[in-house]
């Protein structure tokens, strides 16, 4: 999956956030910032899957390496299972 990350187009896979260039590909990213913020947000409620579902390995959910842990997206954006609900993370733009 192609993703819009910081003026390029990475590549999102197994977990990974890849950016090819010259003649090799370098390991992002996403930076947490103002668009993805960290902070917990036990109010969050996407709709896009039901309140049981935990993200980890093989729940349906692409992985995203965001800042020093890894977040799972769900319907556009980044969510993080944090004390039993889904903090969102902020957007991420397709390419």
């Amino acid at each position: 999956m192609a993703v819009k990350h910081q003026g390029h187009v990475d590549y999102l896979h197994d977990g990974h956030l890849h950016h090819p260039h010259s003649d090799h590909v370098d390991e992002h990213s996403l930076s947490i910032d103002d668009a993805n913020p960290v902070g917990c947000t036990p109010d969050h409620q996407c709709g896009a899957h039901d309140a049981g579902h935990r993200h980890g390995a093989g729940c349906g959910h692409e992985a995203v390496p965001h800042g020093d842990h890894i977040d799972y997206l769900v319907d556009g954006h980044l969510h993080h299972t944090h004390g039993g609900h889904c903090d969102d993370h902020g957007r991420v733009d397709q390419a």
